[in-house]
């Protein structure tokens, strides 16, 4: 039986460069030890839900938080936003929308949908790196989520 560490954030983002400053900002402020990152929509789902070639452990827990860009290739941020909130199994993980949109539709929908959270990524590197660590601290250490939240639903 093989070990897999429980995720503390699936970061779901289609930009090699914002995946790897948010990677950058948590490694710098210890804010989490593991972190998934998934390039699309659609993998993001296959893990989540334990199906495709992305499948992840089917008795993993399910990250404390997911931060979730909104414009992707294949599944689109919304769409993934949608699945999890219409699934028993994920309607509790919390889902951070960070996006480069300004957009007010895009805003509404989000919540409407059930984020969260709606950030909008700062373009200056510094300040990308001092949100993300600001989201880390805050969904990771000060935010309280129900315990024992599986694939399979609420233990």
């Amino acid at each position: 039986m093989s070990h897999h560490p429980i995720i503390e954030i699936l970061l779901i983002e289609d930009s090699p460069t914002d995946a790897e400053l948010t990677l950058r900002a948590l490694r710098k402020h210890h804010l989490a030890n593991h972190v998934l990152h998934l390039a699309d929509g659609q993998a993001a789902l296959d893990w989540l839900y334990g199906t495709g070639t992305q499948a992840g452990p089917a008795a993993n827990q399910l990250p404390q938080v997911v931060l979730l860009d909104l414009k992707m290739p294949k599944v689109g941020g919304l769409e993934v936003l949608r699945a999890i909130r219409a699934d028993a199994r994920t309607r509790c993980l919390p889902v951070v929308v960070m996006t480069s949109s300004q957009e007010p539709q895009d805003l509404i929908e989000s919540y409407h949908l059930g984020a969260n959270s709606y950030v909008v990524k700062p373009v200056d590197s510094e300040a990308f790196a001092a949100a993300i660590a600001e989201l880390g601290h805050y969904w990771l250490l000060v935010n309280k989520t129900p315990g024992g939240i599986t694939r399979k639903g609420i233990l």
